[in-house]
């Protein structure tokens, strides 16, 4: 218990996992993961629902977090998504995380069993004891887990040692603000939704967790430095700025989009695990023209 630590602040990529004729594509990912550091990222994310965590073996997934964190060597952090509808498995994935020295987890709420605010507790704690010292950040996204973390199951939860932060993708600022009156200091808020960024820092987040940094890593980052900075004008100003490329990034379900867009500026192949298809064509023409708006593509 006790003031969130502020290593877990900025920009953090939800990190695309590039394929390659069915395989994980590591030449690739090593690219991306030398483009964000040198963008200003503040820390890497692999495994999460962007980096399509669903689709990956439990041996991928284990490589995947071992190989992002053998690249980066420690100059920003890298928190693996470990996250599952099992609290075994939830437990074993977030200790092979801490084994190959990612720095913290981040870890989905339980998803399809729609477990109680009881439960929810439950898992988290059971989690957070099963690797003591190791932090977690649990991540709020009832659309795709069915059920909200209360934030007075939020408050409970920051009680232990080390659950120190929430991703936060409910996309209410009323929860926000309930979050924070409930749980001060003791938790980092980072925003789980790319658009509301300024706003949830205004209200004392601690930054993002996004998936618009996979392609504007520079641009997000500079974002979230102005949030931490308190430069309110400068914050909003980037922030409009973003909201058509946000947009385009979530016309389909995520990480088709972002995806898409990472293989037109030629940094990943096109390629989706099923059931994730290409874009429809409408869509793609969509994308592909806000991309070229920003000067992303020719």
């Amino acid at each position: 218990m006790g003031t969130a630590p502020t290593a877990f602040a900025g920009s953090f990529v939800a990190l695309v996992t590039p394929f390659k004729n069915g395989k994980v594509d590591e030449q690739r990912m090593g690219d991306l993961i030398e483009w964000h550091i040198k963008s200003g990222t503040h820390g890497i994310v692999p495994c999460g629902t962007t980096g399509e965590s669903a689709t990956l073996s439990h041996e991928e997934h284990t490589s995947v977090v071992k190989f992002v964190v053998n690249t980066v060597k420690k100059r920003i952090p890298v928190v693996a998504g470990t996250g599952s509808n099992s609290t075994t498995e939830a437990i074993r994935l977030t200790r092979e995380a801490q084994e190959v020295g990612a720095d913290g987890a981040l870890m989905i709420s339980p998803y399809y069993n729609r477990p109680t605010q009881e439960g929810i507790y439950q898992h988290y704690k059971a989690v957070a004891q099963a690797v003591p010292g190791f932090p977690i950040i649990f991540y709020n996204i009832p659309g795709r887990t069915g059920s909200n973390i209360e934030p007075s199951t939020m408050a409970r939860m920051a009680e232990i040692d080390n659950i120190i932060g929430v991703k936060e993708a409910t996309g209410s600022i009323d929860q926000v603000i309930n979050i924070r009156l409930a749980c001060g200091e003791k938790l980092a808020v980072l925003s789980g939704e790319d658009s509301l960024i300024f706003s949830m820092m205004s209200l004392g987040g601690k930054g993002v967790i996004s998936t618009v940094a996979n392609v504007a890593p520079r641009e997000t980052a500079e974002l979230a430095n102005a949030g931490l900075a308190r430069q309110w004008d400068k914050a909003a100003q980037l922030q409009l700025q973003l909201i058509p490329l946000i947009r385009a990034l979530f016309i389909e379900t995520n990480p088709g989009p972002v995806k898409t867009a990472l293989a037109l500026m030629g940094k990943c192949e096109l390629e989706l695990r099923l059931p994730m298809v290409r874009m429809e064509e409408g869509n793609f023409a969509k994308l592909r023209d806000v991309l070229k708006q920003y000067q992303m593509i020719g």
